[in-house]
């Protein structure tokens, strides 16, 4: 078994073990590796403009908005956007800042017939950190000291 495979199948059970409805579940590493060795992969940030702009972004991710601030409303247009946007064969990681938007993201793509949709778990920021009421402390793609850059 190839590293992809063994990727996207531990990925393909953490879906499986909680019964989402999407392909799979990623944590950071995971995705980043597999955007170096996967060809046709996509990272797909799914958070909004005033985010990208204050918490900086992942270097080669697609933006597609999955709401908008102020107001969190939801884009209305974002399953278009991203078929206009990706090949339909792709794999699509999806991440936003701890991983509940990108989850409902990955969920809304597979049931609107979309297939090898898959969530970043913890996202960039990862979870809260309790004790000090700040992210990027616990988990997630920015503690994992994985690529970003301030815009």
């Amino acid at each position: 078994m190839g590293r992809i495979t063994e990727l996207l199948d531990t990925a393909h059970h953490r879906s499986q073990a909680h019964a989402w409805s999407f392909a799979g579940a990623l944590l950071p590493h995971e995705a980043y590796e597999l955007l170096q060795i996967a060809p046709g992969t996509r990272l797909i940030d799914v958070r909004s403009h005033a985010e990208l702009e204050l918490n900086g972004v992942i270097p080669g991710a697609m933006h597609v908005e999955w709401q908008s601030w102020p107001g969190w409303v939801l884009n209305p247009h974002f399953l278009t956007q991203l078929a206009q946007a990706t090949d339909p064969e792709s794999l699509l990681f999806f991440i936003c800042r701890s991983g509940e938007r990108s989850h409902r993201a990955a969920a809304a793509c597979t049931e609107a017939g979309r297939g090898s949709c898959y969530n970043v778990l913890e996202g960039i920021e990862g979870d809260l950190n309790k004790a000090t009421g700040h992210r990027n402390e616990v988990n997630g793609w920015k503690h994992r000291n994985l690529p970003w850059a301030q815009s």
